[in-house]
């Protein structure tokens, strides 16, 4: 029996107790229904994550964690009456950690004018000893820098050390207590100085990386003009807005909510939504999205969802969670972090000891090329290159329609070898349009035309539909029908100046004895070309012939080249018959094929397909397939609910010319993944070699550690550009 949660900050409900574990998928934390985000913007690497499980492992109350570095953020998992003390270990750790409704805009850091006093005064005991000055001069510009620009650091470092655990500030502060106690003292502040300064570019670099997301959020304005009760015009918070209301946009306006136009009409800019990069025209009756610009006329809409639960805001929610969700590069660079930062200090340790007792070394010598590895000893470079690139090819594919799950679908994508396709609404509209009409017996097209939508107008069959369609874009007037009928297998009925005339199938025809070798030599090359046939027909015989069929989508051959170019091999699963396949399989440039699949068959046509594979759908029976495929592709504007939810990748705008985007989106973030992870480690390496032939010293290795830093950062956020 649950109960009701009353801890503030949370709103949910408690969960059974059980011991803190980090899930290796945030998803899992949804079991826990009471849980609270902390930011934490002190929680740069591995080893602060490990510090704040070490304090809340086997804390009473406390069931699950879950990390996210890239946002510096940890939700907890955790029992109503628990989350007063969790909140008293966090702020103890001084990592300035905040719930969700406690964070500030921006998170703390040493403003710019004191690190620049702090590094003009580490420069002055440069100088001074560069010059032979006093001692208790150099000595003194020193301690100056280092309580200016590293209090924090020493603060943080000894809180870290208190607790066995060996972050960055704990090893930044040994190292620059090792050099005052050696005498090294301009350097100890230069150290200081510089890991402060490059502290400060790396909180801006990671506030862009993340700011790439927040941009969606403020796409959609706060405000509109909502009709009020008393039926006039007024401005509202976008947030009290209820579904139903109708809502004004100008020219030049951003669309606050989801909505179908009521009146009036426009062209409208959804590329903040799909990607598209030319306006949509839009009349009474079409959808409109939050976030979307409006560019020409105005136009009255009814809101279809809340602000909460608009287009956009699913967008957002979606590509936030996705942060979470650590991909495989990711989980490895963390474990392998964990490991690598006690193992340098170790190395440290027996550098700093062994060369003097074995090798008779100078102790001031080895134990300040040790004080130089405790510096390269700093993983951040390593672990932040990961989520920052993934964060920004994340955001680079929402601002292009293409709403990816999770960093381990953008990963992966680059391994896909088979694309499977469904055909309606994914490779065709979807919607079966009248593609020819032949005027027979002496009756012209148009006039068979007329006859025929007449009849169509009256039923609600997908093939009469799409006669009564071509005959509206035409403009022709309809004939009075009366007896109308229908006639099951076959087809309708009706009467038309006192003559009986029918439309319907093959069988139709023949059933009315209408049918001859002249007329078949007309139906058979179109059905096995996919196309449905019906005539029309009275009792003289049959006087024009339609061919109706599902067309392919404008994009989808250009698409389907793409991919090939790729590298990925297309294969198209449809329910339609053999010969409908076939057509709109050549038609879009598509060798493989398997038709007349019933959901089921198309889950086991996906299992059966070799190598990594996707699925690219749109309607509940793709769902199993979605589900199966190692990426899921939803055609996400006309696709339905339980499509977009099941599969890892939602397109937009239905657009397949995406699905090519996203695999070269997927191989470019991989590229600079190798280089990222290459670039951290090999100068490191570098620098262990250096440090053991005494060609380094502490600010190089300060500089170095830090400027890799800023050089993964910087390199991931290329992919904003990609």
């Amino acid at each position: 029996m649950e109960k009701a949660c009353s801890c503030s900050g949370c709103g949910c409900h408690e969960a059974p107790a059980g011991p803190a574990a980090e899930p290796e998928n945030p998803a899992s934390l949804e079991d826990f229904a009471c849980q609270t985000l902390f930011h934490v913007p002190g929680m740069c690497c591995p080893t602060e994550a490990a510090l704040i499980r070490k304090k809340l492992d086997g804390m009473d109350g406390v069931h699950g964690l879950h990390f996210d570095h890239m946002r510096r953020t940890v939700r907890i998992g955790h029992a109503p009456e628990a989350l007063e003390a969790i909140t008293r270990v966090l702020e103890s750790l001084n990592m300035g950690a905040r719930t969700e409704r406690e964070q500030p805009a921006e998170a703390p850091a040493l403003p710019w004018k004191r690190v620049l006093a702090a590094g003009l005064l580490a420069l002055g005991s440069e100088a001074a000893e560069f010059a032979s000055g006093p001692d208790w001069l150099v000595l003194g510009l020193a301690l100056a820098a280092i309580l200016l620009g590293g209090l924090g650091t020493y603060k943080n470092g000894w809180i870290a050390l208190k607790n066995r655990n060996l972050n960055m500030n704990a090893l930044m502060s040994c190292a620059a207590t090792g050099a005052l106690l050696i005498g090294h003292w301009p350097e100890a502040a230069t150290v200081m100085v510089l890991f402060s300064l490059a502290e400060m570019l790396e909180e801006r670099a990671l506030h862009r990386a993340r700011g790439a997301i927040r941009e969606l959020l403020s796409l959609a304005p706060e405000q509109a003009t909502v009709l009020d009760e008393k039926g006039e015009w007024a401005q509202r918070d976008a947030k009290t807005i209820a579904v139903g209301s109708r809502v004004r946009v100008r020219p030049g306006e951003r669309v606050a909510l989801d909505g179908r136009i009521l009146e009036g009409a426009s062209s409208i800019n959804q590329a903040p939504i799909t990607g598209e990069s030319l306006p949509v025209d839009k009349g009474p009756g079409d959808a409109v999205f939050a976030g979307t610009i409006n560019e020409a006329g105005s136009f009255e809409y009814e809101v279809t969802a809340l602000a909460a639960d608009s287009t956009l805001s699913r967008i957002l929610h979606a590509v936030e969670s996705a942060q979470g969700g650590r991909a495989p590069i990711q989980r490895f660079v963390d474990r392998f972090a964990e490991v690598y930062t006690p193992l340098v200090f170790g190395l440290a340790v027996l550098a700093g000891t062994l060369p003097p007792l074995l090798l008779g070394g100078g102790w001031l010598d080895w134990i300040y090329r040790a004080l130089v590895l405790l510096v390269i000893a700093c993983p951040c470079a390593l672990v932040i290159s990961t989520p920052v690139t993934l964060v920004s090819g994340l955001a680079a594919a929402a601002r292009r329609g293409i709403l990816i799950k999770g960093g381990a679908f953008l990963e992966l994508g680059r391994k896909i070898s088979t694309l499977a396709l469904d055909k309606t609404g994914t490779l065709t509209m979807g919607q079966p349009r009248c593609i020819d009409v032949q005027g027979i017996n002496g009756v012209d097209g148009e006039e068979g035309l007329r006859l025929a939508a007449s009849l169509a107008a009256r039923s609600d069959h997908p093939v009469s539909a799409a006669v009564a369609l071509a005959a509206r874009e035409k403009g022709l007037s309809l004939r009075e029908i009366s007896e109308f009928a229908a006639v099951p297998g076959q087809g309708i009925q009706g009467v038309m100046d006192g003559m009986v005339w029918s439309l319907g199938n093959h069988r139709m025809v023949e059933e009315c004895g209408l049918c001859s070798p002249q007329l078949e030599s007309r139906i058979f090359p179109l059905e096995e070309a996919g196309k449905s046939v019906v005539l029309l027909m009275n009792e003289k015989g049959v006087h024009a012939l339609f061919a109706v069929a599902d067309t392919l989508k404008p994009s989808a051959r250009e698409a389907v080249a793409e991919i090939r170019a790729l590298g990925v091999t297309p294969v198209m699963l449809t329910g339609d018959n053999a010969h409908t396949a076939r057509s709109i399989a050549a038609q879009a440039g598509i060798e493989r094929f398997r038709a007349e699949l019933l959901p089921d068959d198309k889950l086991a046509a996906v299992a059966e397909l070799p190598g990594r594979t996707g699925m690219v759908g749109d309607g509940i029976n793709d769902a199993p397939a979605l589900a199966r495929a190692d990426i899921g592709f939803a055609m996400a504007a006309a696709g339905s609910d339980t499509a977009i939810e099941t599969a890892d990748v939602a397109l937009m705008d239905d657009d397949l010319r995406k699905i090519p985007v996203f695999l070269r989106l997927s191989a470019k973030t991989h590229a600079i993944l190798t280089q990222n992870i290459a670039l951290a480690l090999g100068i490191k390496t570098v620098f262990f070699g250096l440090t053991f032939l005494g060609q380094t010293t502490m600010w190089m290795a300060v500089f170095a550690d830090m400027g890799v830093s800023l050089l993964v950062l910087v390199n991931g956020l290329r992919l904003l550009r990609a």
